[in-house]
């Protein structure tokens, strides 16, 4: 009986010990681009770690119009979700990271869908651009958001704005 009772003992700790190890951490990112280097400035998010059930996460995800054209300039245009390679998330300004757990994680997962896969032309410079989905996916996981008019084509300031706007984040303005 003792030798049973240690097996269960230590299936216990490992299972234990394996849930309290899982974590998502989603961090909130900002480039700032350059018209000439063919980037322009961008917000997006990157979500990395392990859920409860041990699947290993790495992911990121952005909104950006389909193509770059002065259309953009006039209205809405076809959008996509993109997700940036390693170079460009090591080249960017990160302004805060927050742990979440599994259901936002997929209530985060949710929403990129919902963007993705909306009907029609989506993506607005005025109304829905990446910092919009990147606001979107910040109020999930409980950071206050706001949209001020002159930040819309400004992510670093706009992250800048939103970390201001939330002290717990605990989170330095970025030059």
């Amino acid at each position: 009986m003792g030798r049973l009772f240690q097996l269960a003992l230590a299936l216990t700790a490992l299972v234990w010990s394996a849930a309290a190890a899982a974590e998502v951490r989603v961090t909130f990112h900002s480039f700032d681009g350059s018209v000439l280097f063919g980037r322009y400035p961008h917000a997006f998010v990157s979500l990395e770690g392990t859920l409860d059930d041990g699947t290993p996460i790495r992911e990121n995800y952005g909104f950006s119009a389909k193509s770059a054209s002065p259309a953009v300039l006039a209205g809405p245009v076809e959008h996509v979700i993109l997700v940036e390679k390693d170079k460009w998330i090591d080249r960017t300004n990160q302004h805060f990271t927050l742990t979440i757990d599994d259901a936002k994680y997929w209530a985060i997962r949710k929403e990129v869908a919902r963007w993705r896969d909306a009907p029609g032309k989506y993506y607005d410079l005025a109304t829905r651009n990446c910092i919009h989905f990147v606001g979107a996916i910040a109020q999930i996981v409980g950071v206050r958001v706001t949209y001020p008019e002159d930040m819309l084509r400004r992510p670093k300031k706009w992250l800048n704005h939103i970390t201001g706007r939330n002290p717990q984040l605990r989170a330095p303005q970025i030059d």
